[in-house]
Formats: structure tokens, C-alpha cells, sequence
């Protein structure tokens, strides 16, 4: 199962969207669900270059930086700049139930899409009852 422990996540994506530059990482919104047997995250990265998308899982922590750059054409004046440039990151902790192991990514149409697989280990599994013979003893012998 995802574990996010960030009671103030909020507060920091309006900070992170505000301020976000190459030292301090903008955040990226997510969509997160179970699929049966995985867990799917889906990130929000439109306009990024599929290469300056870096994943990475430390221990139980999953990181993702991407870069989005603005192009920048010969004699062209920018009147207005609303789409966020620079640098974005989010991690996310993932609980031990989950397979970090075979974790599979997909981008498409501005928008990394995460499978990762509930581990073995965490999957239900059906125990065996055992049954043992009692010996009844003949009544009235």
C-alpha cells in the first residue's frame, strides 16, 4: 500500500507550485488507486521530454524528477507566461507490501503512469486446515 505521511501536502504544493526553481523542485499533482492486484500512480507532466524524466527507488522511497524547459525562438517577445518551466520532483513511500522490484513506467501523452505490483509476500494466500482421526469408542462394548 503508498504511505504518504505529509499531514501539510496542501501548504507544500501551493509553495512548491509558487516557488518551485532548480534548488527548490516544483511538485507534481498524482493519481493514485489499487487495481486488483497493483497499485497505478499517475503523474501530471505535460510538456515534459519523455529523456529529462528521472525514476528512481531508494530503499522504499520512489523519486521522480522531470524538467520542463521553455523553447526559446529567435525574435520572439513572451507576453504572457503561465505554464510552470524549471525543474519538478515528488517522492512517495512506498509501504513493504508493495514489489519495488518490478515497478513498470509509461509516458504517454503527458502523463507518467506507474504499476507497481503487490509483493508476494503481501498477497492472501489460503491456509490448509489439517484434520486429525479421533477414535470413537464403541458405546455399550
Amino acid at each position: 500500500m503508498l504511505m504518504r505521511t505529509d499531514p501539510f501536502r496542501q501548504l507544500d504544493r501551493l509553495a512548491s507550485e509558487v516557488f518551485g526553481t532548480p534548488a527548490r523542485p516544483a511538485a507534481m499533482p498524482i493519481d493514485a488507486y489499487r487495481k486488483g492486484e497493483t497499485f497505478v500512480v499517475e503523474f501530471d507532466l505535460p510538456g515534459v521530454q519523455s529523456d529529462s524524466i528521472d525514476l528512481t527507488v531508494e530503499k522504499n522511497v520512489l523519486t521522480v524528477h522531470a524538467e520542463r524547459a521553455r523553447t526559446s525562438e529567435m525574435g520572439v517577445e513572451l507576453l504572457v507566461a503561465e505554464r510552470p518551466q524549471g525543474t519538478f520532483s515528488r517522492q512517495l513511500f512506498l509501504g513493504e507490501t508493495l514489489d519495488a522490484e518490478a515497478i513498470k513506467a509509461n509516458y504517454a501523452d503527458g502523463v507518467l503512469r506507474l504499476e507497481i505490483p503487490v509483493a508476494e509476500h503481501a498477497k492472501p494466500r489460503k491456509v490448509e486446515i489439517g484434520t486429525t482421526q479421533r477414535e470413537h469408542a464403541a458405546i455399550g462394548a
